[in-house]
């Protein structure tokens, strides 16, 4: 039987660590959609996501941190339009694909040299992936071609009770996915529009003399 416990709850974090670090799937809430993540140096529990959410090893997940540190974990480098980008909306709803560093498994990229990541500016996944020690491998919690949601119960009934445990905190979030910015071409593109804009992204890489693509 799927486990669900309130985001409130004085235990949703030891709880969350416990089935991470065992190998397990959770659902989790963000600032954007509810999440379905699995640790990020755990490859069959990643493998996981896919089958739970009937999604096709073609498309990539994104890679959600705590902070810059487990960042910096994913990636090979911070170029300087990334460290812009990032001191200009991270934490937030805004994800970089930079080149992927060893520590990703190929399975969260396709086998793909670059990887998508994002910093979540929740206290509570803050304090669930610090006390984990990684970030997690993650997408939105709906079954593949589906739309995302921000509101518990409208996440479809098969991914959580197929998912390990499932944080509940009601409606939660903006409802809008985040926007992913692509920093390993040359311009950027912005390869999905979401919170926020690319007037705002262009106003950050201006100082770059750099017109980002769409």
């Amino acid at each position: 039987m799927a486990r669900i416990i309130p985001a409130n709850s004085p235990h949703t974090v030891d709880e969350a660590v416990a089935v991470l670090s065992h190998g397990g799937v959770i659902i989790f809430p963000t600032e954007t959609v509810y999440g379905i993540g699995a640790d990020l140096r755990q490859p069959g529990a990643i493998e996981r996501i896919f089958a739970i959410k009937k999604r096709v090893p073609e498309r990539r997940l994104l890679i959600h941190c705590a902070d810059e540190v487990q960042l910096k974990m994913a990636v090979r480098e911070i170029p300087e339009q990334a460290r812009a980008l990032i001191t200009a909306f991270l934490p937030g709803p805004l994800a970089l694909i930079l080149e992927r560093s060893v520590a990703v498994p190929d399975i969260v990229t396709a086998g793909g040299k670059t990887v998508g990541v994002r910093i979540v500016a929740s206290p509570l996944f803050y304090a669930i992936c610090t006390r984990l020690g990684a970030p997690l491998a993650a997408t939105s919690a709906n079954l593949s071609g589906n739309a995302a949601t921000n509101n518990f119960t409208a996440i479809e009934r098969k991914i959580v009770e197929l998912s390990d445990l499932s944080i509940d905190a009601g409606i939660s979030g903006s409802g809008i996915p985040s926007t992913i910015v692509d920093l390993t071409t040359t311009p950027p593109v912005i390869r999905r529009q979401g919170e926020i804009s690319k007037t705002q992204v262009q106003a950050v890489l201006n100082k770059f003399n750099t017109d980002i693509q769409f």
